[in-house]
């Protein structure tokens, strides 16, 4: 059984629009990722915790993945951690970016995507319904020749 609103037609078909904004969010993301990434990399190296100020919040990027910790924050000292250890921070905090995309993009398709399932009952639902479960439980009234309790005819 199809729910009513999936039946009637959508006179504009989505194009580029949605692919366009998925791709977008997950851009700023990644950005966003690699700022957090020179923080985390900064604290563990003893410079403290410094979040980029916003006018240098995309400038300072491609100092940034060039391994330049200090990139784009406000005071210049010394002691901001090394290239190494910024990209192995880099690398772990897009690890962990990248499998959140993956996971709400999971979410998202199986929410809202083409092969989503309408109108079916969750498996607990089915097994309640239809199961062996409830076959047991109703053995007396489905085949009392079988079932019946002792005693009763």
């Amino acid at each position: 059984m199809k729910i009513q609103h999936a039946r009637r037609t959508n006179p504009y078909p989505w194009t580029w629009e949605i692919p366009a904004l998925i791709v977008g969010a997950v851009l700023l993301a990644m950005g966003i990722a690699l700022h957090l990434a020179r923080a985390i990399a900064n604290v563990f190296a003893g410079a403290g915790w410094q979040l980029t100020p916003r006018p240098a919040l995309f400038s300072s990027l491609p100092r940034l993945i060039g391994g330049d910790a200090g990139a784009g924050l406000a005071d210049e000292q010394t002691g901001y951690a090394s290239s190494g250890v910024l990209w192995f921070w880099i690398a772990a905090t897009e690890l962990v970016v990248l499998v959140i995309v993956v996971l709400v993009l999971r979410w998202g398709l199986a929410q809202w995507g083409p092969g989503r399932i309408q109108g079916m009952a969750s498996p607990s639902e089915a097994e309640q319904l239809l199961g062996l479960s409830r076959l047991r439980r109703n053995a007396p009234i489905i085949r009392p020749d079988l079932y019946a309790k002792k005693g009763t005819s």
